[in-house]
């Protein structure tokens, strides 16, 4: 049986020399030349589309060279490109890019799209049709907090520590259809939700389904954007490698997946955004408070027959190992805040 191909889509932050947010992404994007950069709701963000990838490696490849590429040109323009998944200075307010459905957000969102110069990551997965989506996504919900976790990377907004690792995640969760994706009976069930969003005007498209987990609405892909975008590409590829494997796992289950308490995975979610690597989560499963990393090593053994598969167990292990002993994006960026170093600096790509 062939493995699943994978996309992954990086949202990046521009900066000016002084570190605060950029709006200039329409020369950026026409500076990058023959990579694929596309325009955000705010004018400071843009998003690399990597190529659909096969291989773990061909990921890294892929992201890398975009990532320098995208880097060079927005220093052509006098910026700087960060992976960072919040403005760390400035004002909360951005100006909005101007294309017609953008506009119509801030239209009808108001100061909520305004704020909206945040920066995910989002890993998109071959499944067989949208009935496997929906199993994918059931299977999917006891381990977001953990993925979230994992990758955390927005400490630091607008000049102040916030108290939580991914402070993007609760910005986010203003949105009216995002986070936890709901538990789904079938492909059905998933589209009357979605109708009845669209029916009360809470949001304005499908495209505004902005679950942790959905169906891509122009792909035969399920789509996971539960992560801050990671600080290095490494943590990327980890990520993007991880939720291949519970694809991989829960496609070969074949079932509608577990069923769970809703508030004990809302509080789940928000131990993960607060305390990321360093404190304690929730064990959906069990309800039970565990050491992040120890929630993280389940994740792993959850999915090791397929890591196996993949090639990829050794180097996930590794590489979570690393971001345990070192810290990762939003570990690194408070160490960095607290001891008064360049937060900018910390999270610059370089050409």
């Amino acid at each position: 049986m062939s493995l699943p191909s994978m996309g992954v889509e990086e949202e990046l932050l521009l900066v000016s020399a002084d570190g605060e947010p950029l709006p200039q992404s329409k020369a950026v994007a026409a500076e990058a030349g023959d990579i694929d950069v596309e325009l955000e709701l705010t004018r400071a963000q843009v998003e690399i589309n990597a190529p659909v990838c096969e291989t773990a490696d061909e990921l890294h490849e892929q992201l890398v060279r975009m990532r320098s590429k995208l880097a060079a040109a927005a220093a052509e323009q006098g910026g700087r490109l960060c992976a960072i998944a919040v403005p760390p200075s400035g004002r909360a307010a951005q100006l909005v890019t101007k294309k017609a459905r953008y506009q119509q957000m801030e239209a009808r969102y108001g100061l909520l799209a305004r704020e909206q110069a945040v920066c995910g990551c989002h890993v998109h997965i071959d499944v067989p049709d949208k009935e496997a989506a929906i199993r994918v996504s059931n299977h999917f919900r006891p381990w977001l907090p953990v993925l979230l976790a994992l990758t955390a990377n927005s400490p630091i907004y607008l000049g102040s520590d916030t108290g939580f690792s991914s402070w993007r995640s609760i910005m986010w969760s203003r949105w009216p259809c995002s986070g936890q994706p709901p538990y789904f009976e079938s492909a059905d069930h998933y589209d009357a939700l979605v109708a009845m969003q669209l029916a009360s005007g809470s949001i304005m498209d499908e495209r505004m389904v902005y679950w942790d987990v959905r169906p891509s609405t122009h792909l035969p892909t399920v789509e996971v954007r539960v992560s801050d975008v990671p600080l290095s590409v490494d943590e990327t590829v980890l990520l993007a490698t991880l939720i291949r494997a519970l694809v991989m796992t829960a496609t070969a289950d074949g079932g509608l997946g577990p069923k769970l308490e809703p508030e004990v995975l809302r509080a789940a979610y928000w131990l993960a955004a607060r305390d990321g690597l360093e404190g304690n989560g929730l064990d959906v499963l069990h309800a039970e408070s565990l050491p992040m990393s120890q929630l993280v090593g389940l994740l792993i053994d959850h999915v090791g027959d397929a890591l196996q598969e993949l090639g990829e167990l050794d180097r996930v292990r590794e590489t979570v190992q690393r971001l345990i002993t070192e810290g990762n994006g939003a570990i690194r960026q408070r160490k960095a805040f607290r001891e008064g170093d360049d937060v900018v600096a910390l999270t610059e790509i370089k050409p």
